[in-house]
């Protein structure tokens, strides 16, 4: 299987917010977030892999900024690490301010997917070689977070998480 770049699995979806997904303070509500992100973030992983992808988890979503109605929100999705059967997503999300035109990185989210086959077992994904110096940070952290995912949900002993051990020793 040849490995792939990001850039191949870049997704980028573009509305503006609504009065129907917003909440009482008129701005976007949080799972209305979740699901736009959910959507870009599966589209990458099945660009990457070229397989139905299911959503393994939501690893990290940080809510930063509000989203007032009538903002024009952008999704960036675009897979930062390929393992085995799974695949790390990295979301950024911009905001374009309504009466400037100004875009701002409003939030930003980790989700990882797994392609499945027909039958829905796991199937093997490509690899992933990072370009940019952004995707290469991307791809080393994304060993970390796993492992430290594996330690956390006792799938992994602590003494076996290298990535994490290093953070913490000298050189």
């Amino acid at each position: 299987m040849q490995a792939k770049k990001p850039s191949q699995s870049r997704t980028t979806m573009t509305d503006m917010v609504l009065p129907s997904e917003t909440n009482p303070l008129n701005n976007l509500f949080g799972g209305e977030l979740l699901a736009r992100m959910d959507r870009a973030a599966s589209i990458a992983a099945r660009r990457h892999s070229r397989r139905i992808t299911v959503t393994a988890s939501v690893n990290h979503v940080a809510f930063n900024h509000p989203v007032p109605l009538g903002s024009v929100l952008t999704v960036e999705a675009a897979v930062s690490r390929a393992f085995r059967t799974s695949m790390e997503v990295y979301i950024d999300v911009w905001m374009e301010d309504r009466f400037t035109g100004e875009r701002s990185k409003a939030n930003e989210a980790i989700y990882t997917f797994v392609a499945v086959d027909d039958a829905g077992r796991p199937t093997e994904v490509p690899s992933i070689t990072p370009e940019t110096t952004l995707e290469i940070e991307r791809f080393d952290a994304a060993l970390r977070r796993k492992q430290l995912s594996l330690v956390l949900a006792n799938k992994m002993k602590p003494s076996e998480a290298t990535e994490l051990k290093a953070l913490f020793t000298s050189s």
